[in-house]
């Protein structure tokens, strides 16, 4: 078999299959290669994200949530509810069925707009031909005009703790227990270890995290991460900072992990399941031929430039297998722009505005720049912050832990960054992202109506404190930074 397309994608993650949806609407005759396999061995598209990521993750999230508030939050409101149980297979079995409507969403859409989908593996070899092989061995060569490779990224494994899949598992497994562990360990206090430690914290567990790092959420908003972390250890998770990891060992269907804390001190702690969330890396084996054309920079990343071309002409890459955050919508987004580009048109992706969020509860959210990183680049800036305990929709709904901060230069009053822990932060940090992008000013923001009673007035009232002028709290002096 031999055929030819304008475009080939590798890869049907959030990068892969919106380039290829893209691609096909613009009239590029568009094939996008995929070698995920569900639990019943079929081939999925949806890469990590949809599979065993992003969406699997969140159903979780939603469930346990759900589980809290009937257990521990209802009485407040004068509901009684009885004995609460959790039913866990049945609760991954929700997750499963998430997972398989919104895969086969993708499989709606490729059809739609006539993307051909091939399950399998591909492999670039010279000449923007890719080597194609479906999941009975079958191999056939395919020809493009153009390939994107939008292979994705895969957990990071350490030797000190390597996965069982039972007792010791990464972020896949972790979505897969069977019953809540009395004692659950976390390797890692990022996103993800956040997010998986809140889920299993909330039904029950006993959660440590273990964080290499000496500061929490270090790439964030350091005054925002420690209201997050003060909010995350009243909630009862467990978050040891400085605390490197040296070995596991397995007895007795538990595991032992041998520690050093931010003192230098050994330490050792048993639990019934552990989980290593230490990052993630890009996914290239296999893909690439070695006289494809394409580079790999020193940390394994395909090399690309700011529009996602690698060194091989008519060769792109995007998502998570290129520099940047990994972010699902920092994939799309390159995907649209390869596809456009591709067809002739002349988008970008405005690398300086890419939301950021952790789905814990209260979410964590942020977009633009950290006071840090304007300290570090002697940009002049005003700050304002305000918290939820000031918003009558957010003590209402018993949702009031939190707050905004917002950052504008302190010449042109831009807004630079706004970064929230609270209620809906993923969606109130979008509009502040929306507003970056056209170039608002924090007097904008201020002079903007908002609705009442809104979680999102704590956005207009940290705009209006950039500049002294909150009307819910009492202002602070300002002073130029």
């Amino acid at each position: 078999m031999s055929d030819k397309y304008d475009v080939i994608v590798i890869g049907s993650g959030p990068a892969g299959y919106v380039a290829a949806i893209r691609a096909a609407q613009l009239g590029l005759k568009t094939a996008c290669i995929e070698k995920w396999k569900n639990k019943d061995g079929k081939g999925v598209n949806g890469g990590t994200c949809l599979n065993v990521g992003c969406i699997p993750s969140k159903a979780l999230l939603d469930s346990s949530h759900k589980f809290h508030d009937a257990h521990k939050a209802f009485e407040g409101h004068g509901i009684s509810t009885g004995d609460v149980k959790i039913d866990v297979p049945t609760m991954i079995t929700r997750k499963d069925g998430v997972v398989k409507q919104m895969s086969g969403g993708i499989s709606a859409l490729f059809q739609a707009n006539k993307v051909k989908s091939l399950y399998g593996t591909g492999k670039l070899l010279a000449g923007k031909k890719v080597e194609y092989t479906d999941f009975d061995g079958n191999t056939s060569t395919l020809e493009a005009e153009n390939v994107i490779l939008a292979s994705g990224s895969i957990p990071v494994a350490i030797p000190v703790a390597p996965v069982d899949n039972d007792v010791i598992v990464d972020s896949t497994g972790a979505l897969e227990f069977s019953e809540v562990p009395k004692r659950l360990g976390v390797i890692g206090a990022g996103v993800i270890g956040l997010e998986l430690g809140s889920v299993w914290s909330r039904l029950g567990s006993d959660v440590v995290l273990l964080e290499a790092m000496t500061d929490f959420l270090s790439t964030m908003d350091q005054e925002i991460a420690k209201e997050s972390k003060k909010i995350y250890t009243k909630q009862g998770l467990d978050i040891r900072l400085g605390c490197r990891v040296t070995g596991t060992e397995i007895k007795n269907g538990e595991v032992e992990v041998t520690y050093t804390d931010a003192k230098g001190e050994e330490q050792k702690q048993t639990f019934d399941k552990l989980i290593v969330c230490v990052g993630r890396r890009p996914f290239t084996e296999g893909l690439l031929a070695p006289d494809s054309g394409v580079n790999l920079d020193e940390r394994g990343f395909i090399y690309v430039n700011d529009l996602c071309s690698t060194n091989a002409p008519g060769v792109w890459a995007v998502g998570d297998v290129v520099r940047g955050p990994m972010l699902a919508h920092k994939g799309s987004e390159e995907g649209v722009m390869v596809a456009e580009r591709i067809a002739g048109e002349k988008t970008l992706v405005n690398y300086d505005i890419i939301p950021n969020v952790i789905y814990t509860h209260p979410e964590v959210a942020s977009v633009g720049k950290t006071e840090e990183q304007l300290k570090a680049d002697g940009i002049p800036y005003n700050s304002g912050t305000f918290p939820f305990t000031a918003i009558g929709r957010a003590v209402a709904a018993s949702e009031a832990e939190g707050k905004v901060k917002m950052l504008a230069h302190a010449e042109t009053d831009r807004v630079l960054g706004c970064h929230i822990v609270g209620p809906s932060a993923s969606d109130l940090v979008q509009s502040v992202a929306l507003a970056m992008e056209f170039g608002t000013s924090a007097e904008d923001i201020g002079m903007t109506v908002f609705g009442h009673p809104t979680f999102s007035e704590a956005v207009k009232e940290a705009a209006l404190a950039v500049n002294g002028h909150a009307i819910h709290m009492p202002n602070r002096p300002k002073r130029k930074k």
